[in-house]
């Protein structure tokens, strides 16, 4: 980091505490205590105040030097070196900008989101149609694809957690993992699964409950639907969804690692293509996609969960926010997700990762305490039964339209999203045995997003179907937008002010972990091969994501932007099925010898031969 950037720093971290104190007084007084504050300050500006104080106190954070790095040394030194951020001076970064940018990785999706744009203004209703009558063809003729690229990948990290493969250290036998491990589930969590889970955690389950699936064979708002619409909520959000990160990431992760393939999503085709001749159109066009995937979906969630947030703040105070109020959201967060991702992966990367995670648990527990308990125990218990005994043949049924748009349309998306999720989960996993990959990036994921769904669809199940709230009303009276669904179901509840507080502090903290990573990840690939991404690509990137965002909320198009960015799901589906023959043909080839689990399992009690091949002998965690 140059001496300028550590100064301009300090002196913006100097203004942030008094700012953040400041804002925050005003936002607790007006939650907690609203006869103070009364309707002095309007909808506009407890907006304003609300992204002040959450936005104030996450770029602190992220700004904070690394408390063990001696002066000089990079606040990001340890990650791993194309993680790293150039942190230049401002005129360095202009000066050292274009000729760092790959000309195809960098061009192209600028070209395309402006001409998108530029139909979508120009020709807002045959581009809209166009592109979604693409989207439900995919979804509908392709629907097998999805389903069989999403069973598979499930089928391969079975395989990975009790094969002989898993005992593979990516990097080689001595590497040391960069991270520890709550930092590393932290940051793979909450990259992976953006607000979305925020969104649609009260959501979702409400939807199956008043339309059940035709697998179910439930009435609609009966009981036999409340257990068959958990079901479903942790079918979409569970191990399938997860294992499609899991099988871009780790092909990318063995290349990388053990082959000196560079971090690119088109490492995905080493096996084929050679590490050289990764850069042939192949290559390109594989990483040209990735950017279009990531920056179209990331840029269509700020949009979303921005008018979430709206809602939220509407709600609370009872206020219109106005029309610029959107437009303001998304240029304070693209302000706070570019400080995040500028400050690297060691600084404000890795400490929102642990806010994220931390707000996640406080407000799971939280809600233990004042939910209906019993009816979630009992009914996610049924739920949970339901989900392993018909996991087969839920994941197998193809049945008609409600399918292909729940099912196959959460498979497209998980997929677009890979490619970016895939590639930061493999670049954090240096030092890591394929098996802890597995466990972290599917595993341990998927129950941390299952205990959610459950936790949260189940409290709005509970309101709902004891006509406690209806939700339900609340929903179609926004038009049918699920992102007001939580805050009449938290407002029902005990402590409900604080649980609608710290409701929209997740909506806010978990666009930003997925945004700021995202951020890195495009300027990795929109930077020439073995070069680190510096300032200047970072803060274009997040600019980029925000003037696509605010795109989205002025000129329209978000239902076809965001059917753009799921049509990019089927090439990876496609795609990971290749990188799997590749990297299981590599597997074969070259990680012979080991021993399956239960080999070692019986090793560790003492069971079974001991000798040279004993996997104890190999063991150096």
């Amino acid at each position: 980091m140059s001496h300028e950037t550590g100064g301009a720093e300090a002196s913006l971290r100097r203004v942030l505490v008094p700012v953040c104190a400041l804002s925050g007084a005003l936002v607790v007084s007006g939650f907690f205590f609203p006869w103070l504050v009364g309707s002095v300050v309007s909808g506009g500006g407890w907006l304003a105040v609300s992204l002040l104080f959450f936005g104030s106190g996450l770029a602190y954070l992220a700004l904070l030097p690394v408390e063990d790095a001696s002066e000089g040394t990079a606040p990001d030194a340890g990650a791993p070196y194309l993680l790293r951020i150039r942190h230049l001076s401002l005129g360095a970064s202009v000066r050292t900008f274009a000729r760092r940018q790959d000309p195809v990785a960098f061009g192209v999706p600028v070209a395309v989101f402006a001409l998108f744009f530029a139909a979508q203004l120009l020709l807002p209703t045959r581009t809209t149609a166009a592109v979604i009558a693409a989207k439900d063809t995919v979804l509908g003729a392709f629907g097998p694809l999805f389903v069989g690229a999403i069973s598979l990948s499930v089928l391969y990290a079975l395989f990975l957690l009790v094969g002989p493969w898993g005992e593979v250290r990516l990097g080689g036998p001595d590497a040391e993992p960069n991270y520890t491990y709550p930092t590393y589930f932290a940051m793979v969590f909450t990259a992976g699964i953006a607000a979305g889970i925020v969104f649609w955690g009260p959501a979702e389950a409400l939807f199956h409950y008043r339309s059940p699936p035709p697998y179910l064979g439930a009435a609609p708002e009966s009981g036999a639907a409340v257990v068959g619409a958990l079901t479903y909520a942790l079918f979409h959000w569970g191990f399938s969804a997860w294992s499609a990160y899991l099988v871009i990431g780790l092909p990318i992760a063995y290349f990388t690692y053990q082959r000196g393939a560079p971090l690119r999503v088109s490492t995905l085709l080493a096996p084929f293509l050679g590490v050289d001749g990764l850069d042939g159109y192949a290559g390109r066009f594989v990483d040209v996609l990735a950017v279009f995937a990531t920056i179209g979906g990331v840029a269509t969630s700020v949009a979303f969960v921005g008018r979430q947030f709206l809602a939220g703040i509407g709600f609370q105070w009872d206020v219109s926010t106005g029309g610029l109020a959107p437009i303001l959201f998304v240029a304070g967060l693209t302000v706070i997700y570019g400080v995040s991702a500028e400050s690297g992966v060691e600084r404000g990367i890795r400490r929102i990762a642990g806010v994220n995670l931390a707000l996640f648990v406080l407000f799971g527990l939280l809600l233990v305490g004042v939910g209906p308990r019993s009816f979630v125990v009992e009914q996610g218990t049924a739920a949970l039964g339901r989900y392993a005994v018909e996991f087969v043949p839920m994941s197998l049924f193809l049945g008609g339209e409600w399918v292909a748009e729940w099912t196959v349309w959460n498979w497209a998306w998980w997929f677009s999203w890979a490619p970016f999720a895939g590639l930061f989960l493999a670049a954090l996993s240096r030092g890591r045995r394929v098996r802890t990959v597995v466990l972290t990036g599917v595993v341990a994921t998927s129950l941390a997003t299952m205990a959610w769904f459950l936790l949260l669809g189940g409290t709005s199940l509970h309101v709902q179907h004891t006509d406690a709230v209806d939700v339900l009303a609340a929903i179609d009276a926004a038009g049918g937008s699920e992102a007001v669904a939580g805050f009449p179901v938290l407002a029902a509840l005990p402590l409900g002010r604080l649980l609608v507080f710290l409701f929209l502090a997740l909506i806010l903290v978990f666009i930003v972990s997925s945004a700021d990573t995202s951020t890195l990840v495009v300027a990795i690939l929109a930077t020439r091969r073995e070069s680190a991404p510096s300032t200047g690509s970072i803060v274009f990137w997040a600019v980029v994501q925000g003037a696509v965002a605010v795109s989205v909320l002025v000129v329209g198009g978000g239902e076809a932007l965001q059917a753009a960015a799921v049509l990019t799901g089927g090439p990876f589906a496609v795609v990971s099925l290749i990188a799997l023959v590749g990297l299981t043909d590599t597997f074969r080839r070259h990680e012979g010898g080991r021993p399956w689990l239960p080999a070692r399992l019986r090793g560790l009690t003492g069971e079974g031969p001991k000798g040279p091949s004993d996997v104890l002998r190999e063991e150096d965690d």
